[in-house]
């Protein structure tokens, strides 16, 4: 009798769907790692429903790969029915991993952003400030819609996450790494960030041409300049977050001449990648007066959502916190 394949789960919580176009993005590799496993839920791509995943009994998954933050009561409730059917979680992605963009939610309320959303925005007419309710009751029929919930979290704020996969979105490398390892029963400890744990700049195809000494006047955003295709980046004034992002995502931003955003998060050695990324570009300002500090930085009109884009909620400020 044929040894049964390892079951599979892929699930998508709040994110942009990037990561399941990771996997897509495998190509042919995709129906190899098919053959090799049961796919057992995959709502994005298959026919699955919540029902299917109860039926399955408690730690016959072998693996679930969970992307995207915790945003909604939905995403916690499948989280905590997907850790309990699993023998090994995958937080995949920086969504997963950190929080990611929606993440950057926490610098304002839930109300907030409902009153954005269905009052203030220029297309919308919504006179009776109708707005979404978990539990809706008409004519004798009732419809339930996951209630969102404040703040956004990483997926380890509900669940225990045995491994992380960074990127915004992974490589599909790092998603087939980490399929391979787990058919292999090779995986490392619980806990490992299944990436290279060295910064990008370690391993960027422009390392050569950074300066020992770097001394920089100026930020300049990616649209103001013209940047030499096979020059640092830093070295340019362009404000690329290599020196503080965990290595392992082939350089492709820099491959396609743009910084590096930090999508990757930190190494093992950081707690705050945020913090460690302002530390490093303000260690490279040349100027030493305030008012020339403050002209360098005019080009990061947005330090919160340029030093945090991906990790504000894992980050040690995790939220912006209003007057009680």
């Amino acid at each position: 009798m044929a040894a049964q394949k390892p079951k599979v789960a892929f699930y998508w919580c709040a994110s942009c769907g990037g990561c399941e176009e990771a996997a897509v993005d495998l190509g042919e590799a995709l129906l190899t790692v098919a053959n090799q496993v049961d796919i057992v839920f995959w709502p994005v791509a298959l026919d699955f429903k919540r029902t299917d995943v109860e039926a399955l009994p408690d730690g016959s998954v072998a693996a679930s790969f969970i992307n995207g933050a915790i945003r909604t009561s939905e995403n916690t409730e499948m989280a905590r029915l997907l850790r309990r059917k699993s023998q090994a979680v995958i937080a995949f992605g920086a969504c997963a991993q950190l929080g990611g963009v929606p993440g950057l939610a926490n610098l304002t309320t839930r109300e907030a952003i409902l009153e954005t959303v269905y009052q203030e925005m220029p297309s919308v007419v919504n006179p009776e400030r109708v707005r979404p309710l978990p539990e809706h009751r008409s004519n004798g029929h009732t419809v339930d819609l996951p209630a969102l919930v404040d703040p956004v979290r990483p997926l380890s704020s509900v669940v225990a996450v045995d491994y992380l996969v960074p990127g915004c979105p992974p490589t599909p490398a790092l998603l087939a790494g980490a399929v391979e390892a787990l058919l292999a029963g090779q995986l490392p400890p619980p806990g490992t960030v299944l990436a290279p744990d060295v910064a990008l700049c370690e391993t960027c195809p422009r390392k050569d041409t950074k300066p020992a000494m770097l001394a920089v006047t100026a930020f300049k955003r990616p649209h103001e300049v013209l940047a030499d295709e096979a020059t640092c980046l830093l070295a340019q004034g362009l404000l690329c977050l290599g020196p503080a992002t965990r290595g392992g995502c082939e350089g492709r931003c820099i491959s396609g001449n743009m910084p590096c955003t930090g999508c990757f998060g930190p190494t093992s050695r950081v707690r705050d990648f945020g913090a460690k990324a302002f530390s490093a570009l303000s260690s490279i300002i040349e100027a030493k007066t305030e008012d020339a500090i403050a002209q360098a930085l005019a080009g990061v009109p947005d330090p919160v959502g340029t030093f945090y884009r991906y990790s504000l909620p894992a980050s040690l400020l995790r939220q912006k916190r209003t007057p009680a």
